[in-house]
């Protein structure tokens, strides 16, 4: 089994700088505890992490589909899942409240400091409950320069497994230019006629530029 050297090992970090001190890699790393013959348990936390694209999806994967990464097996796999509700039933706990989607600044709000900076297209969803507040902010898909392919199945699947009754589209545009492309309309219609059909409603496509942004619903386009 492959280990850290001493003094860059989390558990050793943890106790001397707190947990506050970690990254999120090493947080899931002392939840894994050992790593296996290849690699490290920070390098596999780190491999999770990216295949699962944030800790948003993270909470959302079951035991099976971690599991399926080499060197997670069903225990480690149980031990994450364990950690990860008890920190979602923690969050409910305290009852925070759930920002509420009013409009397209609050939608573009919510993810403008992040989105305008990206390099390539990035296509998210913003899942919502029957009072428009946020269940989720979704990672659909990402694409090139100045494309993002989504397919009504990958937006829709965790739309569906979060219970979500509506959804705002977001995708970023590198240029900074938020206006719409053909591409864009086009595939806005379709994804609309996929939610009509499904029972999910489209409110919104919000397209992210350089801290501006365009509402397909404002300009009259869904």
């Amino acid at each position: 089994m492959k280990e850290l050297p001493e003094g860059v090992r989390p558990q050793e970090r943890l106790l001397k700088e707190g947990a506050e001190a970690l990254s999120d890699a090493e947080l899931l790393a002392i939840l894994l505890g050992t790593g296996s013959r290849e690699a490290t348990a920070l390098e596999l936390a780190s491999r999770l992490l990216t295949v699962f694209q944030s800790l948003r999806r993270l909470v959302d994967a079951t035991v099976e589909e971690l599991s399926q990464m080499k060197g997670i097996g069903p225990a480690k796999a149980s031990q994450v899942k364990a950690a990860l509700e008890l920190a979602r039933r923690l969050s409910r706990f305290y009852g925070l409240p759930r920002p509420a989607i009013r409009s397209p600044e609050d939608a573009a709000g919510l993810v403008m400091e992040e989105m305008r900076h990206l390099d390539r297209e990035h296509f998210r969803a913003i899942l919502l409950n029957t009072k428009n507040q946020v269940i989720a902010t979704d990672n659909v898909s990402v694409g090139t320069l100045n494309s993002s392919a989504v397919h009504p199945r990958e937006l829709f699947r965790n739309a569906i497994k979060r219970s979500a009754a509506a959804l705002i589209l977001l995708h970023n545009h590198p240029s900074g230019d938020p206006a719409p492309s053909r591409e864009d309309i086009d595939i806005t219609g379709r994804l609309v006629q996929s939610g009509k059909i499904i029972g999910i409603e489209v409110l919104d496509h919000v397209i992210i530029g350089d801290n501006k942004f365009t509402s397909l619903k404002a300009e009259g386009l869904i």
